[in-house]
This record gives C-alpha cells, structure tokens and sequence, in this order.
C-alpha cells in the first residue's frame, strides 16, 4: 500500500480515537488496532502520540478552512457570503464530528503546544469573517464605515458563537448544518445590518 495512502489510514484511526476517547485515554495500541497496522509502523509513520495528536489537529483544522473558503462566492452580497460561510462550516463540523472534537474540546484542554496549534486556526478563520464583515460595511457605506477594532471585535464573537453552536449542534439530536447555520444568521446579521447603518445599540 503507498504510503500516502497508509498515513491516511491511521491518521483517520487517530483523529476517531481521538476524538471519541480524549488525547489522555486514547493509546497507541487502539490506534494501530483501528487502522489495521502494527504499533510500530504507527510510531514509524508519525513519530510519538504527541506529534501524531499535533498531526490531527493540523489537518482537521486545514479541512475546516479550506471547507468554509471554498464555499464562499467573493461575488455575492456580504449576507449572501457570510451564510454560504456559516453552512459550510456547521455542514463541515457535523460530517466530521471526531474531527471537531479533536479541535474544540480535546486540543484546547491539553496545554501547549496544541493550545497554539488550534489558535492558528482561529486566527484564520477570525480573519476570513473580518473580512466578511469588512465587505458588508463597504456595501452599506461606500467605505470602510465601521472602526477596525469595531470590525474585529465583530469577528471575535462571531466566530465564538459559531464555535459554541457547533458543539451544541452536535450532541443535539436533529438540528442541522443550516439550521444552526439559520440560527447564529438570525442572531447576528440583523445585528450587524444595523450597525452597517449606524444604528448601534446605546446604553441610557
């Protein structure tokens, strides 16, 4: 078997095991059982647990953004954009729920490096909905309209509640990707539609 083909084989058995067992819990022994290989091929392909855990999280993370990239058309209207954006991301999260395990829940609560490593693919997706948002404060205004701060901050919570609902999605049985997808649109583009208008919140 190539051996492409082969690492596939037992990073899938590891992002599985990973993510239904905990990076703590999980073995070594189970991986290579799951894949169908011996332990030592495993440590021969990809080192220690801690690389191969920091492999998985790599990959599931450049999954997840080139998913939610790809969906969006930079011809469209920015609501238009950020929706495309949002099912793509919630369809992405719910076909590939080990995956997503593996990246909000077991790699944040491990400590560095993989802290970091979950971090730079938070930073890539904070950047695309920046510019999302960056978009639609053009169409509302002909110009850049809202402060950066005030565009980032945006991006920051946004983001946030789409990481919260997945995993809310996820273990909720029957909510689907464009129903959360509805969800957080419903939530916040009426939110956003009116500060692209100056028509924010003020306290009294």
């Amino acid at each position: 078997m190539p051996r492409a083909v082969r690492e596939k084989q037992m990073m899938d058995a590891a992002v599985q095991t990973f993510g239904q067992r905990g990076y703590r819990a999980a073995s070594m022994d189970e991986i290579a059982e799951l894949a169908g290989v011996s332990k030592p091929l495993v440590y021969l392909y990809l080192n220690s647990k801690e690389e191969l855990f920091t492999a998985c999280i790599r990959r599931e993370a450049k999954a997840l953004v080139e998913a939610v990239q790809a969906a969006v058309e930079p011809g469209l209207p920015a609501d238009r954009q950020l929706w495309a954006g949002l099912r793509a991301f919630f369809t992405h999260t719910a076909d590939n729920p080990d995956g997503w395990a593996v990246l909000h829940q077991q790699a944040r609560s491990q400590g560095e490096p993989f802290v970091s490593e979950v971090g730079v693919l938070r930073e890539e997706i904070v950047a695309f909905v920046t510019g999302l948002i960056g978009v639609a404060a053009r169409e509302a205004h002909h110009d850049p309209g809202l402060p950066d701060r005030d565009v980032a901050g945006l991006a920051q919570a946004l983001v946030g509640a789409a990481e919260a609902l997945a995993g809310w999605a996820n273990e909720t049985p029957g909510v689907s990707a464009k129903e959360a997808a509805g969800t957080l649109m419903n939530f916040s583009w009426a939110g956003l539609e009116n500060l692209m208008h100056g028509r924010g919140w003020q306290s009294r």
